[in-house]
């Protein structure tokens, strides 16, 4: 894979509709690319894999509110605060 990839290229790489990532931009669970003048957003790689953890949290039975929290954790590197979330779900 390329360094940046385009809204289509991630959501084909993720299994994802690209309304899915649109709709997930929305909710603040995805970050959304600066958008050249002219050009085209660009995703960093690692969107594919937060777009995966997002959905196989979703099929574990998380809700976009939990996952939101579990994001916000593991951002901040808490692992027993995202270990605790994860065992009262």
């Amino acid at each position: 894979m390329t360094s940046s990839l385009t809204i289509g290229a991630v959501a084909k790489a993720a299994e994802v509709n690209v309304e899915t990532i649109r709709y997930y931009r929305r909710l603040g669970l995805i970050e959304e690319p600066a958008k050249p003048l002219g050009g085209v957003r660009r995703y960093a790689n690692g969107a594919v894999d937060r777009l995966r953890f997002i959905k196989r949290a979703q099929q574990l039975g998380f809700s976009l509110n939990e996952i939101r929290r579990l994001l916000a954790l593991g951002e901040a590197q808490s692992c027993s605060s995202a270990r605790s979330l994860a065992e009262e779900k």
